[in-house]
C-alpha cells in the first residue's frame, strides 16, 4: 500500500467523522441565509466547482472546499452528486489537502478507452486533473477513481506539468475526437495567457498553442473554461473561451469574460474583434463556471455549466453560518448569430430544463393597472420565500420593475431589492443597496447594470428568488445578472413598479433538500 494511498484512506475516516459532527450541527437547511435549490455545502467553505462530469446516471460537482472553517483555507475536493442536476447529495471530501500542497481547481475525465492505464478489471478510470499548491509553487497533477469518485488514488508520478512558477493554475481538461488526443488549457494567471497542451494518456503532455488577449481589463485570469456549444437555429457549433477575471469584472471585483472563435486541436482562435468585450454576467457574484464533461446526448442541446455565487472581494465575510458560499443554478449554454450591423456570435444562457419540477403553483396576471397587480396580489400572498417570476415589459414606457424581498412594515424605507428596465438608458438592473445585511464589507452594496435593448419592443425577463440570492435571466438569456442577497427571514414583500408591465408569472419554487 503506497503512502499516497494511506493518506487518503486516513483522510477518509477523518472526513466520515467531520461528515457526523456536521450533522448534528445542522441537518435542516432551514438557516434565514441557506439557499433552498441552489447548491451549498452542509457546512464550511466552498468556492470554485471543479470537475463537472457525467458518468454512469451520476452528475458529479466538485468544489473547492475547507473542511475545517468556513473561510479560504485547506483548500481540498469536496464533492456532491445528483442523478438530476437538481437534487444533491453531499458526499465526503474527495481529494485532500496534503501536508503543504493544497488541491486546486481542475477537471474530471472519463477515460472510457482507458488511455492512461489507470482501469483495471474493466472498470472505467475518472481522472481528475487539478494543481497542486504549494507556497512557491503551482504545478498540474492528476488521482483517478475506480469507484465513480468515491475514493482516489493519486498518480505516483506527480506533477504532470511544472513550469516551476508561483502561479500556474486550473487546468480544464476534454477529449479532441477529430484530433484523437486529451486537450489541456491551464492558465499564467498574472500574464493573462492561456497555454494549451495535449497527451495520449493523460500522463505526457506536449505544448501545444497558447492565447492571450491585449483588451481585458483583468489583471489575472482563473479558471478557464473552452466548449463547443451549438448555433442556435443551424448545424452550426463554434467554441467559447471563458475565463474568470481575479478583478475589474463589470460590477466591480471579480468576474467573467468570454471569446468565440475556432479550436484546431492545438490551440484556439479568436473571432472575437478586439476590443470587444464580453462578460458572461454582468451581475456581482458570477465566478468560476466551467462546463460538465462527457454529458449524454441529448439532441441538440448545448453545454451546461455551474458558477461560484460569491465575488472575490467580500467572499470571506458574507454573513452566513455554518456555511459560506453557493453554487448558481445549471445554466444551459448555447450562441446566436446576431446579424448586421452587429455581425457577431452571442452567448444566451438559461436555466436547465431539469428545473420546472420544481415549481409550484401558478399566479398569473395580464394587463396595464399595476395598482389592481399589486391588490391582486396581496390577495393571493405566496406562502413560499424562494420564488419564480416571468416579466414582459413594454419598454416604452417609464421604468418598470419588480421589488422583492420587501419589508412589508416599512414606510419606503426598509428592505428590498430592485429588479428593474430603464428605458431611457435600455439598462437592466439589480438594486441591492437596501437588501437586507449590507453593511459587512463596502463593497457589497450597490446597482448593477446590464446593456439591453427591446426586442419588438418588449422586455423579458425570468427572475429566480432565493433566500440569498437573485438569477435575473435578460430576453431569454441575452443577458444575466447573478446577485447575493442577505434579508430579513420576514422580508417577503413582492411590489411592481411603472407603466410599461403587461404580464406576471409567479410560481413557488420547492426546496431540493428533504
Amino acid at each position: 500500500m503506497t503512502r499516497t494511498l494511506v493518506v487518503l484512506l486516513a483522510f477518509g475516516l477523518m472526513t466520515s467523522t467531520l461528515l457526523a459532527q456536521r450533522i448534528t450541527v445542522d441537518t435542516t437547511y432551514k438557516q434565514p441565509y441557506r439557499p433552498q435549490y441552489h447548491f451549498s455545502s452542509r457546512t464550511n467553505w466552498i468556492n470554485d466547482p471543479n470537475g463537472l462530469v457525467y458518468y454512469d446516471g451520476e452528475y458529479h460537482l466538485f468544489y473547492q472546499h475547507n473542511p475545517f472553517g468556513n473561510q479560504w483555507g485547506h483548500m481540498t475536493w469536496g464533492h456532491a452528486i445528483s442523478r438530476d442536476l437538481v437534487h444533491w447529495q453531499e458526499l465526503p471530501p474527495a481529494i485532500p489537502e496534503e501536508g503543504a500542497t493544497m488541491i486546486y481547481s481542475g477537471s474530471c475525465v472519463i477515460d472510457k478507452t482507458n488511455t492512461s492505464g489507470f482501469g483495471q478489471d474493466g472498470r472505467v478510470p475518472m481522472v481528475a486533473i487539478y494543481t497542486g499548491a504549494r507556497q512557491d509553487n503551482q504545478s498540474q497533477h492528476i488521482a483517478y477513481s475506480l469507484d465513480k469518485g468515491r475514493t482516489w488514488i493519486k498518480y505516483a508520478r506527480n506533477p504532470i506539468i511544472d513550469l516551476k512558477r508561483k502561479d500556474f493554475r486550473d487546468p480544464k481538461v476534454f477529449w479532441h475526437e477529430p484530433s484523437q488526443h486529451w486537450v489541456m488549457i491551464v492558465l499564467l494567471p498574472t500574464d493573462k495567457k492561456a497555454l494549451f497542451y495535449k497527451s495520449s494518456n493523460l500522463k505526457e503532455w506536449t505544448k501545444a498553442g497558447e492565447f492571450t488577449a491585449n483588451d481585458s481589463p483583468a489583471s489575472i485570469w482563473e479558471c478557464p473554461d473552452l466548449v463547443e456549444v451549438p448555433v442556435d437555429g443551424t448545424m452550426e457549433r463554434k467554441w467559447v473561451l471563458m475565463l474568470s477575471m481575479g478583478n475589474n469584472g463589470p460590477a466591480g471585483g471579480s468576474g467573467m469574460q468570454y471569446y468565440v472563435g475556432q479550436f484546431n486541436g492545438s490551440t484556439f482562435i479568436n473571432e472575437s474583434k478586439p476590443g470587444e468585450l464580453r462578460y458572461v454576467d454582468w451581475g456581482k457574484d458570477y465566478y468560476a463556471a466551467i462546463t460538465f464533461n462527457n454529458l449524454p446526448r441529448r439532441g441538440n442541446r448545448g453545454a451546461i455549466s455551474i458558477g461560484w455565487m460569491n465575488n472575490l472581494q467580500y467572499a470571506n465575510d458574507v454573513p452566513t453560518t455554518p456555511f459560506r458560499g453557493a453554487m448558481t443554478l445549471p445554466r444551459e449554454l448555447r450562441l446566436v448569430k446576431v446579424p448586421a450591423p452587429v455581425n457577431r456570435y452571442e452567448l444566451r444562457q438559461q436555466p436547465i430544463q431539469e428545473l420546472k419540477p420544481l415549481l409550484g403553483p401558478t399566479f398569473q396576471w395580464t394587463g396595464t393597472d399595476v395598482a389592481q397587480l399589486n391588490q391582486s396580489l396581496a390577495s393571493n400572498s405566496l406562502s413560499s420565500d424562494t420564488y419564480w417570476l416571468q416579466l414582459e415589459l413594454e419598454a416604452a414606457k417609464t421604468g418598470v420593475g419588480v421589488r422583492v424581498k420587501k419589508e412589508e412594515a416599512a414606510q419606503g424605507k426598509g428592505e428590498e431589492t430592485v429588479i428593474g428596465y430603464d428605458p431611457a438608458s435600455q439598462q437592466l438592473y439589480v438594486d441591492r443597496s437596501r437588501s437586507g445585511h449590507v453593511g459587512f464589507k463596502k463593497e457589497f452594496p450597490g446597482r448593477f447594470t446590464a446593456p439591453l435593448k427591446p426586442q419588438n419592443g418588449r422586455i423579458s425577463l425570468q427572475i429566480w428568488v432565493d433566500r440569498s440570492s437573485i438569477e435575473v435571466f435578460g430576453n431569454n438569456g441575452e443577458v444575466t445578472l447573478t446577485n447575493q442577497i442577505f434579508p430579513k427571514s420576514d422580508s417577503r414583500g413582492i411590489e411592481f413598479f411603472g407603466e410599461g408591465l403587461r404580464s406576471v408569472l409567479i410560481r413557488s419554487v420547492e426546496p431540493i433538500w428533504k
